[in-house]
């Protein structure tokens, strides 16, 4: 997937800014591609929200540059002005959504580059601070690379994997995470086939990853959520990978509402079950999944989703966007630093250094 899900867009040839924000408007997916262009931080701060760019890897680009965006026109006479104002678009773009770390993760490396460069001038620290969010962009698609060197070796050819919500290029910079093994393997000539769960109630697994599987040219098939114990009992499933919006330090993982469902199943039919994210996704701050936050999401999105009632209006709706996979039911976690197996946190705590968690 070589598509730029977000990217930032400098107006002049030698200088990151003025600029604005690139990104694909995943809401208009799979009828069209149509790519939004701002740097008006409240419609940044609205595409986060509305999902018009979604996965955490994604999010926290979009939010990186968001800041970039929402500081790059303000006019600081002075540089503690300046890191004031860095401080203000950060609170701001991190109410925006409050499951995925990497959001948070990102507006943290941000606001302590500022700090690290107070002693430049408004105008410089602006564009170092541009320079960093293209940084956090060209990182992330280095690691998704990564993660699928990794996870490709987890995989035979003529196997079929299944996969829930989307964790492919859409979801990141480029590549993916849980995808990003299938991206490698085909790359190499492995024939590896997906089952993509359609991911109610926003339908990202047949809106988003058959689209962009499709684009691909890989052999992809959509089913129904409640279809996936059919397809693993009939032996149709070699494997389980999914992404994770946040990971806590005992390997419990929060992904797409549904997740938990299709782990249970994998466990029950003997199936391996990898979640595939980058360290950024993990949360060692938190002993375990309870404490994970969940998002709730409108009541719209479930009995209204795509402009048509599929329940009645007063029906009550509970809509959380993800749930946590205990850590017992994941076979492996892979992230760029490689492949982590039960238990988890003794490998974690090697991957990243005290005080980075």
């Amino acid at each position: 997937m070589t598509l730029r899900t977000v990217e930032w867009m400098s107006k002049k040839e030698h200088s990151p800014l003025p600029g604005t924000i690139r990104m694909v408007d995943q809401t208009r997916l799979p009828e069209e591609l149509v790519f939004l262009e701002t740097s008006d931080i409240q419609e940044i701060w609205a595409a986060i929200k509305v999902l018009k760019v979604r996965g955490a890897p994604a999010i926290g680009v979009a939010a990186a540059m968001g800041l970039v965006a929402g500081i790059q026109e303000f006019d600081a006479p002075a540089t503690a002005a300046l890191l004031d104002q860095v401080d203000e678009v950060a609170d701001y773009l991190a109410s925006s959504r409050p499951t995925a770390v990497n959001l948070f993760w990102a507006l943290n490396r941000m606001k302590r580059t500022a700090r690290a460069n107070a002693a430049l001038a408004p105008t410089a620290l602006k564009e170092r601070l541009a320079k960093e969010a293209m940084a956090i962009r060209d990182e992330d698609a280095a690691m998704c690379r990564a993660i699928g060197e990794h996870g490709v070796t987890l995989l035979k050819p003529g196997q079929t994997i299944l996969t829930h919500c989307n964790a492919g290029g859409l979801a990141t910079a480029e590549w993916g995470t849980a995808l990003a093994p299938v991206y490698v393997a085909q790359e190499r000539g492995m024939d590896v086939k997906v089952f993509s769960d359609e991911t109610r109630p926003l339908l990202q697994g047949s809106r988003l990853t058959a689209w962009e599987l499709g684009q691909a040219g890989i052999d992809v098939t959509v089913i129904c959520d409640n279809m996936a114990a059919k397809v693993m009992q009939e032996g149709r499933i070699d494997a389980v990978m999914v992404g994770a919006d946040r990971i806590a330090a005992n390997g419990d993982a929060a992904n797409k509402i549904g997740t938990y469902g299709v782990a249970v199943l994998a466990h029950a039919h003997h199936i391996p079950f990898y979640v595939l994210a980058p360290t950024s996704t993990l949360d060692l701050s938190l002993d375990h999944g309870d404490k994970i936050p969940i998002e709730e999401r409108g009541r719209d999105e479930v009995i209204n989703g795509f402009g048509r009632l599929t329940a009645p209006e007063n029906a009550q709706v509970y809509s959380p966007a993800f749930d946590v996979t205990p850590a017992r039911l994941i076979t492996a976690i892979i992230t760029e630093q490689g492949i982590a197996r039960p238990p988890f946190e003794e490998t974690f705590r090697a991957w990243i250094p005290s005080g980075e968690a």
